[in-house]
């Protein structure tokens, strides 16, 4: 079985609702929240305040863990473990862009009634675990072609 394991972190500004976006140029590329692969050794937990460090250049504090997105591949048991993050809590400035992509500031209301083409991973940034975080720890999905054979549980 391989297993990636990976982080996804909401940063929201308390005062404006707004969160920061990524469009991602490389691999899914769309909107999506900041985030990446756990390195060999790392806690989870690091690994988010890593990698927005890396992407936005924002150093990030007080993570909230809202929930798992679980991905399962029925055809060979590869499973794809997101952790996802939020927090209110930042400081720096945020760079508009790298090899990663672009990023900017965006208000909630709007992302939530963005189209899905712009989305990187719908899943992500419109997940129930970052909206009504604490009404749901697990979101699994599994999968065995295109989105007409997933099956989306909320735990």
């Amino acid at each position: 079985m391989i297993v990636e394991v990976v982080t996804n972190i909401m940063i929201q500004n308390p005062g404006t609702k707004e969160v920061v976006i990524q469009n991602r140029k490389r691999k899914y590329p769309g909107w999506c929240f900041p985030g990446g692969h756990v390195e060999r050794g790392e806690s989870i937990y690091d690994c988010a305040v890593r990698e927005v460090k890396e992407e936005t250049g924002l150093d990030i504090s007080e993570l909230e863990l809202c929930g798992v997105l679980h991905w399962i591949n029925r055809e060979n048991d590869e499973r794809y473990i997101c952790f996802m993050y939020k927090t209110t809590k930042y400081s720096g400035e945020l760079i508009a862009e790298n090899e990663e992509g672009e990023y900017f500031w965006l208000g909630i209301d709007e992302l939530l009634a963005a189209p899905k083409e712009n989305l990187s991973c719908e899943h992500y940034v419109l997940s129930p675990l970052y909206h009504d975080c604490g009404k749901y720890s697990e979101v699994v999905i599994k999968w065995s072609g295109d989105e007409s054979t997933w099956e989306i549980a909320y735990k």
